[in-house]
């Protein structure tokens, strides 16, 4: 068992990470001697968000790797509605093999990609919103440790232009990107560790708010140390007062003293709702921490469609095997009879099959590395939300 209260690798990949009823119906069915043949497809007919940014797959595809299992899915960092131009729910991921094969991995597949994709979904929302200006994912404190490299993950292919964790970035293959805590300037003073920061760091990013207000710290650190980079606030609630003016008031003093080159930097407690009124009064760049690690998931369901070649599924859901038709050129979709590969758009485009086959009996076919997932997130980002 672990030291921490948490699943390991093992208990994940072993099936022990199920919610109790799925052992219940193997127990059953395999009294009965029934182990039939079915279709199973992931949708979220409800959504929180307008636009899923679709994430979580590979772990997905690792966790059902060898098992006697067909898999399609929509590829990762796919950015697209809930449910297609008519309403009709899209499957993100189709699973065909014998029920028994794979029927206690219903839950860990859900929670491979309802968190994170909430994430990237919500991560998307801010990077359209930011265009060009920059914001780092600051939010793995706030949540399990074990679960840091996937709410960074996540963030990274939903816009996020840099991670805080270290053992994210040696995942992602990217250098982390930090600033310095409150703890320096509180053992240093500021002026070392100020000091320390600037002769030390590539990125030289002066905290500001430890000791004194904000404008007057920013004056002394940009004109102390005029070749830095960023200052930046973390301000406390109890001290913001109009947190929007007081970025505009150190904007308007740098600017007078001639230091335009130096950016401002805010962090702590901004949600989607702050990033473009701060921007506007002159911030460059954003560090957004809870907001992210805790967006609202994704609400994927995995329902039976079919069973031994026979079209069926509950209440509410749609039957059948389906693709996933959708023209490049304006992001138009329809879901579609899995026997349908594309049809002309009314754009004048052409609507293609989208759905990928990733595991083939087992096997793997394709694992899409990171920048790949991120920049197909990017391109869709810009090409199809519509805020």
């Amino acid at each position: 068992m672990s030291k921490f209260v948490m699943a390991g690798e093992d208990e994940i990949l072993n099936g022990d990470v199920t919610d109790v009823y799925f052992d219940y119906t193997k127990e059953y069915l395999k009294k009965l001697d029934k182990n039939p043949v079915v279709t199973m497809e992931v949708t979220a007919p409800s959504a929180e968000y307008d636009y899923i940014n679709f994430t979580g797959l590979n772990d997905v595809i690792s966790l059902l790797e060898n098992k006697n299992i067909d898999l399609y899915a929509i590829p990762e960092g796919t950015v697209i509605r809930n449910r297609d131009d008519a309403g009709v729910p899209v499957p993100f991921i189709r699973i065909t093999g014998h029920y028994l094969d794979f029927a206690e991995y219903e839950t860990p597949i859900l929670g491979f990609i309802c968190q994170a994709s909430g994430i990237s979904s919500y991560s998307s929302l801010i990077k359209k919103m930011l265009g060009d200006t920059p914001f780092i994912s600051f939010g793995i404190r706030r949540m399990h440790p074990a679960i840091a490299p996937m709410i960074d993950r996540s963030a990274y292919i939903g816009g996020a232009s840099g991670v805080s964790g270290v053992i994210s970035g040696k995942i992602l293959g990217i250098t982390p990107s930090g600033t310095m805590p409150h703890a320096l300037s509180l053992i240093l003073g500021d002026d070392l560790a100020w000091k320390t920061q600037h002769d030390n760091s590539r990125f030289r990013v002066f905290l500001i708010d430890t000791f004194m207000d904000e404008k007057f710290a920013a004056i002394k650190a940009a004109d102390e140390f005029p070749d830095i980079d960023y200052i930046r606030l973390d301000t406390p609630s109890s001290r913001r007062g109009n947190f929007i003016n007081i970025i505009r008031e150190i904007r308007w003093e740098l600017d007078l003293r001639n230091h335009k080159n130096v950016k401002i930097m805010v962090s702590g407690g901004i949600s989607l709702d702050d990033v473009i009124p701060l921007k506007n009064a002159g911030v460059s760049a954003f560090g957004i921490g809870t907001s992210i690690a805790s967006a609202k998931t994704v609400d994927f369901g995995m329902d039976i469609v079919n069973i031994e070649g026979n079209n069926i599924t509950k209440r509410g859901k749609f039957s059948g095997i389906k693709n996933v038709l959708r023209c490049d050129a304006c992001g138009s979709t329809r879901v579609v009879d899995n026997q349908i590969n594309e049809m002309p758009c009314s754009c004048g485009g052409t609507m293609r099959n989208i759905l990928v086959r990733y595991i083939s009996s087992g096997k793997i076919n394709i694992m899409e590395d990171i920048n790949k997932i991120r920049e197909r997130s990017l391109n869709q980002i810009n090409k199809f939300m519509n805020l």
